[in-house]
């Protein structure tokens, strides 16, 4: 259980450096910024190459949402649940203090966004309450039938990890315009902490509907297939 812990600790931390580490060091870069692509790859790549590295330990979670999603489907049990939505949600604020002081180690540095998540004035699109819960839970849904299916005893094993980072790059692909995406509490949360303001005003939904979608996918999945 210890080393499970320290494992869903350095992915959740890997996963909201990466990620929101090319958000808020390198999206924007003068003439060379990687955009929204790229935000989008790097918080796909961070989740692939943890769940290879760790995820044979810990079962490679590095998120509150997909760990309960895991536990209503049946294939995680429900004693482990809040151990590992605390040291996911202890890795991403480890993330995001590190990330504060290395960005703010920059002349003129300004605070800003610090990639938190938001909806209303605060999403990159101006997209409405009712417009980031339903992409959020929808996207977390689906996010954990990826997950489900491609960890089935029914496809072949290893790939795993490819089919989740490459979903979840598709799903930031899909809703940065939205809510920053989130599709994760504990990176949302890590993140609200150092904005402070109106990011932990609207922390409330990252939590609420990501938890839902993994819910609800896990749910679908345990009736796609119950006999796995």
């Amino acid at each position: 259980m210890q080393k499970s812990l320290v494992a869903e600790f350095l992915g959740t931390f890997w996963l909201v450096f990466g990620g929101c580490g090319s958000a808020v060091l390198a999206a924007a870069y003068p003439e060379l910024g990687i955009g929204f692509v790229g935000v989008a790859f790097a918080f796909g790549l961070t989740v692939l190459t943890m769940a290879y590295a760790v995820g044979g330990i810990s079962g490679g979670h590095f998120n509150p949402a997909v760990s309960l999603g895991l536990t209503v489907a049946g294939r995680f049990p429900a004693a482990r649940l809040v151990p590992y939505i605390v040291v996911q949600v202890i890795g991403a604020i480890a993330a995001a203090a590190l990330l504060y002081l290395i960005a703010s180690g920059k002349a003129g540095f300004e605070l800003g966004g610090f990639a938190a998540n938001g909806y209303g004035d605060h999403s990159p699109g101006g997209y409405s309450l009712l417009s980031a819960l339903l992409i959020e839970v929808l996207l977390t849904m689906f996010f954990l039938i990826i997950i489900l299916g491609s960890t089935s005893s029914r496809v072949p094993a290893g790939f795993a990890p490819l089919a989740i980072g490459l979903g979840l790059t598709l799903i930031h692909l899909v809703s940065i315009p939205v809510t920053n995406t989130s599709v994760n509490p504990a990176r949302s949360t890590g993140q609200a902490l150092f904005v402070g303001g109106w990011a932990l005003q609207q922390l409330w939904l990252f939590w609420i509907a990501p938890l839902a979608g993994g819910a609800l996918g896990g749910l679908v999945w345990k009736f796609l297939d119950d006999a796995d």
